[in-house]
């Protein structure tokens, strides 16, 4: 297990003791975040996390009760989260591109009394207000006092900038996460005051090695647990600095902030980096050269980008998997010896093992569910009893993903549960077939799903988006059915294609197949 700090936690413990407090008097004056040009020091994060905790006590918000953020990625979002654990309550980091119906169903089930949110994103907050008759406050950033909210500059200005942390344990409720359920309403997994100190211990000691001199940026939002060990507790363990960014990624902004801010490390999500690949490679006038890593997460990398990306900039990018119920990355390719294709091996401090439906371990090369056991698992689902009985087996959480092992021992993606066909009785991985199709010059996007033919059999079927300038046709759609026969086994190609404008995708980049389902 190597020597995982996690043990040595006192019996009274805060997270904000580890994030925040311990660079009192020890780095005051270092960059903590950069946005938007703009510095923030550890020792105005350290005052702007008393003062936001202060102003919730002001408030009347007490322990364990839940405090939503809907915040884009600024430092506001991290006064608000560790504000909030400081004094033990439940910071609850919201997507941002929720419809406000979805919004109305975490309020409500999670029975938040206060909401933080960013002035862009408030009228979506007032619009269902009168739905959520437990928030007593909302507070808004980077806007003006309105009727019925409150200012969060105001608080800050007017709150003590001394808290001490709230008497909480290791194993006390410090954050929930909801999980993007790919059906249903969402789930908040709950996870405790240890849960980012274990995976600082294991992913961010043993993968990214991150240390003070290092800027994180992630283009993966805050919000998602990806997104908030990039951007908050690895680089705020060890004192490094972290790059924001409050607008939509696009790969102009993403090129620009790594040239102006010089990140060492950059992250981001397989959509993204074939976006970024995307981009014209003549008169490219960007300078990538202070990034010593790049890592991707949120859906399996394809082998092709892997390959492109090294090819044009020199550096592997390191895929991996986690989840929001294990909070980040439990398994993952390493420097040095990062395979394409796969998600490469357990971190340490985890262990994976892939199972047949009866919880029988497989053997190398046959293709399972994939189980994973570590100390950052959430504890439960808030309120799904019978859902967490289903995704919380002992030590073990059931990730819903079909994985193998290949003959090096390196992990390798074949689909979501609920994702895998059976195609003439076999398993087939719509990701295998992506990928395939990916290798094909014409296709920048595509999303695969099973569709029944006219003997009610189920067979792959694509929707394709082409590169620009490249034009739908007959002839392309046959071109490209022959070019995946001639890449993986023949059963396995798309036996329709269809073209398409766009592919409906989460905030986090996954191509949403239950959509595409729906449509095919």
């Amino acid at each position: 297990m190597g020597n995982l700090r996690v043990t040595d936690l006192p019996a009274r413990y805060n997270a904000a003791e580890t994030f925040i407090d311990s660079h009192r008097g020890v780095r005051e004056s270092s960059v903590a975040i950069r946005c938007q040009g703009k510095s923030v020091t550890y020792g105005e994060l350290a005052a702007s996390v008393d003062r936001f905790g202060n102003a919730l006590r002001e408030l009347a918000v007490g322990l364990e009760q839940r405090v939503v953020i809907l915040c884009v990625d600024s430092p506001e979002f991290v006064y608000a989260f560790f504000g909030a654990i400081k004094i033990g309550a439940v910071p609850v980091p919201t997507n941002t591109l929720l419809t406000a119906r979805d919004l109305a169903y975490i309020l409500n089930d999670s029975r938040a009394v206060a909401i933080v949110v960013s002035a862009p994103l408030l009228p979506k907050v007032l619009e269902i207000r009168s739905e959520a008759p437990r928030l007593q406050h909302v507070i808004v950033a980077g806007g003006d006092e309105a009727k019925g909210v409150l200012s969060f500059e105001k608080l800050l200005a007017a709150a003590s900038d001394q808290l001490s942390p709230a008497d909480t344990t290791p194993d006390d409720t410090c954050f929930w996460l909801y999980s993007s359920g790919t059906t249903g309403f969402p789930k908040g997994a709950v996870h405790l005051q240890h849960d980012m100190v274990y995976c600082v211990d294991t992913y961010g000691a043993q993968v990214l090695k991150t240390t003070e001199d290092d800027r994180h940026f992630t283009v993966s939002p805050l919000f998602h647990a990806y997104g908030l060990g990039n951007g908050v507790f690895f680089p705020f363990a060890v004192g490094a600095s972290s790059v924001y960014k409050p607008e939509r990624a696009t790969p102009d902004l993403v090129y620009s902030l790594i040239t102006q801010e010089k990140p060492t490390v950059l992250f981001t999500a397989p959509t993204f980096y074939a976006a970024l690949l995307a981009y014209p490679e003549q008169d490219f006038r960007y300078d990538l050269s202070s990034l010593r890593m790049c890592v991707s997460a949120g859906e399996a990398l394809p082998k092709t980008l892997f390959d492109q990306w090294k090819k044009r900039f020199g550096l592997e990018i390191l895929d991996g998997i986690g989840a929001t119920e294990m909070l980040h990355i439990f398994i993952s390719n390493y420097p040095g010896k990062a395979k394409g294709g796969t998600s490469g091996t357990p971190v340490p401090g985890y262990r994976a093992k892939i199972v047949d439906d009866d919880g029988a371990e497989l053997g190398k090369g046959e293709t399972g569910n994939l189980w994973v056991s570590g100390d950052s698992c959430a504890a439960y689902y808030w309120n799904k009893h019978d859902k967490s009985k289903a995704a919380f087996k002992g030590e073990w959480y059931v990730t819903g993903d079909k994985y193998h092992l290949d003959a090096d021992g390196y992990y390798t993606y074949e689909g979501r549960s609920d994702d895998m066909l059976k195609v003439s009785g076999q398993w087939v991985s719509p990701a295998e077939v992506e990928a395939a199709l990916m290798e094909h010059p014409a296709v920048l996007e595509c999303g695969v799903v099973g569709a029944k033919d006219k003997d009610e059999l189920v067979k792959p079927k694509a929707f394709v988006l082409l590169k620009n300038g490249k034009q739908p046709s007959e002839a392309l759609a046959d071109e490209l059915k022959a070019f995946v026969k001639g890449r993986i086994t023949p059963y396995k190609y798309p036996r329709w294609i269809e073209f398409v404008p766009e592919l409906p995708k989460t905030v986090t980049g996954k191509i949403q197949r239950y959509k595409l389902r729906e449509r095919a």
